[in-house]
């Protein structure tokens, strides 16, 4: 009897213990009503992609022949297998030239409320035709090349007419980019997080809890919010105190408005601890440098090694799946005796 009465004692004073202290894990519902679970398909304004059109797309995203040198695919910045990246600061394009922004990752890009880190095109079909034509990227020098590659190869025609079956002569650079960005509107990687965000507690372990709840008490989802925990809104870097490389004055470029100098798109979260390096320079080299340095410079909080530690444990909940079905390589027509040759020129 006497040592029943010590349990019961004991186990109260457990139970009276646990209610004084909050576990660590324990998540407010409310504060996540700020996140949503990543879509099954993001939408194109035109409608559903017909396979037809996905599978032009997914041809088109793996062939260097749209580049000049025919050495650059959109594949070799954007690595399908690789996270959608190259890990590298910023990407090498034509004939071996650097550019000055990091190449983001496309997977979940196309849910993202514009393109590039500047937000100068409005979605996924916009941003296609960017790198082609760029003179440091894929270096094309006019449409008219890239319309005769592709309409030098018999299977490609054929292709566009499957895609675009209302269109007189449906090989065109906005069909091209169409056909890209339909692919790349079903690149998407749903996570455990995702599975969280449903209702099911058990989906991230109670150390990824803690680590959202540091995540949340900083306050990083005042930018880093919605489906992809980021790509939704502009804000400027430096928000509390000058980041120290002013170099690229960001949005500044495409508004010439001195209120957006500095100011760039927030990154999407997803797979972050696989997009490595961070930043529009590509020049943070490590997630925790990065978490840092948001702390720093956007909330103006100094995080400890322990917080540092805990957020970045739940920011590897964020890591997806790749789709590797979808994103298989699939065979490119073979040129022909009219297609343009490589051109190594400057």
């Amino acid at each position: 009897m006497r040592h029943a009465l010590i349990a019961i004692a004991l186990g109260i004073l457990a139970f009276g213990t646990g209610c004084q202290r909050k576990p660590s894990d324990v998540v407010d519902p409310a504060k996540l009503k700020v996140f949503e679970p990543l879509p099954e398909v993001v939408a194109a304004s035109y409608g559903t992609p017909s396979e037809e059109l996905i599978a032009l797309g997914r041809m088109l995203y793996y062939d260097p022949r749209l580049s000049k040198s025919q050495q650059i695919s959109c594949n070799t910045c954007h690595d399908l297998n690789k996270y959608g990246v190259d890990n590298e600061p910023t990407s090498e394009g034509h004939k071996g030239q650097k550019g000055d922004r990091n190449s983001p990752t496309v997977y979940n890009a196309a849910a993202q409320f514009a393109q590039f880190w500047d937000g100068r095109a409005p979605d996924v079909e916009e941003q296609a035709k960017g790198p082609v034509m760029n003179p440091v990227e894929m270096a094309m020098p006019s449409d008219k090349l890239v319309i005769a590659v592709l309409k030098s190869i018999p299977e490609y025609v054929d292709a566009f007419r499957r895609a675009f079956p209302k269109d007189k002569d449906p090989v065109n650079l906005d069909n091209m980019a169409r056909a890209i960005g339909a692919f790349e509107r079903r690149l998407l990687t749903p996570a455990r997080w995702d599975k969280f965000l449903k209702g099911d507690a058990q989906a991230l372990t109670s150390a990824e809890k803690a680590g959202l709840n540091v995540f949340l008490e900083a306050g990083c989802q005042t930018c880093h919010l919605g489906a992809l925990l980021g790509g939704t809104m502009f804000q400027k870097l430096g928000l509390m105190k000058p980041y120290p490389d002013q170099s690229d004055p960001g949005r500044y470029r495409v508004t010439k408005n001195e209120a957006d100098r500095m100011v760039f798109k927030v990154p999407m979260l997803r797979n972050v601890e696989k997009t490595a390096p961070y930043f529009h320079n590509g020049k943070v080299a490590t997630l925790e440098q990065a978490v840092q340095e948001m702390a720093d410079y956007q909330l103006g909080k100094t995080l400890s090694r322990k917080e540092t530690e805990a957020i970045i444990t739940f920011l590897k909940s964020l890591t997806g799946e790749i789709p590797f079905d979808y994103i298989k390589q699939p065979e490119l027509p073979k040129s022909t005796a009219r297609t343009p040759k490589p051109d190594l020129s400057d």
